[in-house]
Parts: C-alpha cells; structure tokens; sequence
C-alpha cells in the first residue's frame, strides 16, 4: 500500500506552487475578472523579462554567489542591440538580425567580465556584482546620451503583438529558453558543477573542480539571460534606454528566493524559480485589479520575501545567520 503520509519536507518543496495555486484562487474569488485568459496574457508579458533576468541570476545563486549586475546588463544589452539593429536596416527582414546573437554575446561578456572580476580580484560577488552593474548603467547612459532609441520595426515587435493560444510570441519564445535552460542545470556537467559548487565549495575542490573556473562560466552564462530578459524588454516597451533594467535586481532575486532557491546555494533550480516569477507577477497583477495603490504593493512584496526566507530555511540548522 503506498505511503500517503506527507513529510514537512514534501510541503517545504511544495509550498510556492501551493501558495501559487492559492493566490489565484483568492484574487479570482475577489475580482472574477482575474480568472480570465485575457489577464493571464497580461501577467505572462510582464512576467517574461523577469523570468529570464531570474532564470540567469538563479545559476549564480546555486553555487552560492549573488549577482546584483543585471540592471546595467540589461541596460547594456538593450542599448547595444537597439543600435546595432537600427545601424543594419532596423528590421529583422533585412541585416537587422543580426543585432540578436551579437546582444547574447554582449551580455555572455558583462557577465564574464563580472565573474572575472569576483573571482580575479577575490571580491565578494555581491559587492563586486553591485559595482559591475553601476558600470554598465554609466556604460549605457554614455552610449545614449540619455536618449531613447525607438525600436519599430512590426517584425521583432511581434514577440508582442502576435499571439498563439491567447499568448503573446514572447510568452512561448521565454520558455523554450526556460526549458533550454532546464537542460543546461539538470543534464549537463557544467550544471551538476553549479549545485556542487552550491553544496560545499571546499569539497567541490578537494575532488579536483576547477571552481574559479565554473564560477566565471555561471556568471557568463548569467549574462546570456540577461541579454534575452533585455530582449524581451525591448520587445515589450519599443525602446531602449538607460532605464530599461529598472527594478529588475530586486524582482528577480525576490522571485528566486520566493520560489524556493535557498540563497545559501547547492538547491533550488529554474522551475523554482518559474513559480517564483508567477508569485510576485500575480500577487502585482491581483493588486492592480483589486485598485491597492503602489507603495502597498511595493510593502507586500518586501514582506514576502522576509516571508518566503522563514518558511523555506532550515534555521535550526544554522549555527549563526551573517
């Protein structure tokens, strides 16, 4: 006869979906206007961006890094691909795609260079990450001038306008990313070197891992996501700027934590981190609909996360917290 009995540790790992399922449930009881494919449409176009921005900085929070680079990446990338597009045609029909691999490649170096940086100079990834990210919003911003570079071409802005089961192209396009992904965390050695480096960096190299060297490669391999949420952004909004990072750092590493990746690395994964986005995504779609003003909204989610810490954290097994 099966077991049916459920551990606490079956409900720790099922908690943000559970928590998931139960604030779509509470908002539609609230407004049946939520409950609709129209409004999942709309929490899926603002979901994209933050989910691939998230899915990036979740590697580097496996290994038991932080990365708080993503808002100048983003604003890198984004800039860089608006020029480049708009210096080859501004069309994805003529030249102007190649604009895309050259964006993946910007962000493949923000993110190298920052690893470089955290592991070269043996600074702690948060402050060197942090610094990293003020350098490229200054990178950017000397790029534009302060300006706006409009993004109009119908092609790329598709990912938009064109939609497939009720969804924008962006919605289906960020999670074949998401599923690639996937594959690179759970089927690849690089991947399984991440949770290993997470797990106990001193083990990791006493078996003879380079984690230098895997450090660098996650926060490159972040930088690849970043360069898709940047992507995404400017598909959603027609523009690039300065700006166009804004707010991403604290949505993405809120959405990690909420979705059960244990900021201490070695668990949690991209799924985790899926649900995470749909959390914090739904919850500021829900308030929206429910008329609460922007610093409630703002409040709630710097609540969740204190939330989301205490109930997924084993803090029994922590001899002190720093």
């Amino acid at each position: 006869m099966p077991n049916l009995s459920f551990r606490g540790g079956d409900l720790q790992r099922w908690a943000p979906l559970l928590v998931l399922v139960a604030l779509v449930v509470f908002f539609s009881m609230v407004n049946p206007n939520f409950f609709s494919l129209k409004n999942f449409a709309r929490i899926g176009i603002s979901a994209t961006p933050p989910l691939m921005i998230a899915v990036g900085a979740t590697f580097i929070i496996i290994m038991g890094s932080i990365d708080l680079s993503m808002e100048g990446a983003v604003a890198v990338c984004a800039v860089v691909f608006a020029s480049i597009f708009m210096a080859l045609g501004g069309t994805l029909g003529g030249w102007g795609w190649l604009a895309l691999p050259a964006c993946l490649l910007v962000g493949a170096v923000c993110g190298l260079v920052t690893g470089a940086v955290h592991v070269g100079l043996r600074i702690p990834s948060f402050m060197a990450s942090l610094s990293m990210g003020f350098v490229g919003i200054g990178l950017s911003l000397m790029m534009t001038g302060g300006d706006r570079i409009r993004v109009e071409d119908p092609l790329f802005r598709s990912l938009l306008t064109q939609r497939f089961l009720g969804f924008p192209l962006m919605v289906h396009v960020a999670f074949v990313v998401l599923l690639f992904a996937w594959f690179i965390q759970s089927k690849t050695t690089l991947g399984r070197n991440f949770y290993a480096v997470g797990g106990g960096e001193d083990l990791a190299h006493a078996s003879g891992l380079n984690v230098r060297r895997v450090r660098i490669a996650g926060f490159a391999l972040a930088g690849v996501f970043y360069a898709f949420g940047a992507l995404f952004a400017v598909a959603q909004l027609g523009i690039a700027e300065t700006a166009t990072g804004y707010n991403f750092m604290f949505v993405s590493i809120t959405s990690i934590v909420v979705g059960g990746t244990a900021l201490w690395g070695g668990s949690g994964g991209v799924w985790n981190t899926l649900v995470g986005v749909l959390i914090v995504n739904v919850i500021n779609n829900g308030m929206i609909v429910m008329g609460l003003p922007r610093y409630v909204q703002d409040g709630v989610l710097g609540l969740l996360v204190i939330i989301a810490v205490v109930l997924s954290t084993d803090r029994k097994s922590l001899a002190f917290v720093k």
